[in-house]
């Protein structure tokens, strides 16, 4: 009887612990999303019903508004930390330890707190628009078709730039003082030090946190849910909460694991195009 080899002995647990939590949910999805209540098979039938659903095509669209928002200031917001807080200046470890608090502070919290913050009679943003005479009377930022969404993304960009910051941040220290050097004799400025210098330098790591945040910005439900649960009027529907009100409000467990391999194939598909257009680029071998 021939042996297994000792390397693939000792990664068999992590092998069995990943087709458990991995594996096995992926597959049974796939069995729901072709299947009735019953256990019959239905073929493209639930796929058919999600995708004729009026909500389905406003929940990707505004998926989209949400990633793409969130992603664009968050990596321009933490990019701009992380440039001031590389800089010297008295109390700059403080000042790190304060900046990456949104980060550390547990999702629900962050938003019930924001939730707070943003109403309409009894937010604090209101007292002070209102009491310092910038708005004549309180926004209803939850509320209000125009103001509901960009307010989402405000609460997960203010969430997640530190966490562009702390990586953006590592990446500057690995940059050579004589590149700075040489640019300063050159006559360079402190904005000509930063695009010529300090994005190129840094753009490996900018392009890894791009992706990561993508992935996180797709499957983070935590803020909507918490604070609109989708509303007003579908207004913050993405579709991973609409995927959790089917399965877990609307007990339809099969059309919600329809939409879950839609959903998985649309966000696998844009990962991979990421990952290929970096490789043409070279920017994976660098």
């Amino acid at each position: 009887m021939r042996r297994l080899p000792t390397g693939l002995l000792f990664a068999m647990p992590a092998l069995v612990v990943m087709t458990m939590l991995i594996a096995y949910p992926v597959v049974y999805t796939g069995i729901l999303s072709v299947t009735d209540a019953d256990g019959a098979f239905t073929g493209a039938e639930n796929f058919r019903d999600v995708l004729a659903a009026r909500v389905t095509p406003k929940a990707f669209q505004n998926t989209l508004w949400w990633v793409g928002g969130s992603i664009v200031f968050q990596i321009i917001l933490g990019t701009a930390t992380a440039i001031l807080l590389n800089q010297k200046f008295p109390g700059r470890g403080i000042v790190r330890s304060i900046a990456v608090i949104p980060w550390v502070v547990p999702g629900i919290v962050a938003a019930t707190t924001w939730a707070w913050m943003f109403h309409t009679e009894f937010g604090i943003i209101n007292y002070m628009m209102t009491s310092s005479g910038v708005a004549d009377a309180p926004i209803g930022w939850l509320t209000n078709r125009h103001t509901v969404m960009p307010a989402m993304i405000a609460i997960n960009i203010w969430k997640l730039f530190p966490f562009v910051a702390i990586m953006v941040l590592a990446g500057l220290q690995s940059i050579p003082n004589d590149l700075y050097e040489a640019a300063r004799v050159d006559g360079a400025s402190f904005w000509d030090e930063t695009w010529h210098v300090t994005l190129p330098q840094v753009r490996p790591v900018l392009i890894a946190v791009t992706l990561l945040l993508v992935i996180w910005a797709l499957n983070h439900i935590t803020t909507i849910y918490a604070i609109t649960k989708g509303g007003p009027a579908n207004l913050t529907l993405i579709t991973p909460i609409q995927i959790f009100k089917l399965g877990f409000e609307q007990f339809q467990f099969n059309q919600a694991a329809a939409l879950s391999v839609i959903f998985f194939t649309v966000a696998m598909v844009i990962v991979a195009l990421y990952i290929r257009f970096l490789a043409q680029g070279g920017e994976i071998a660098k």
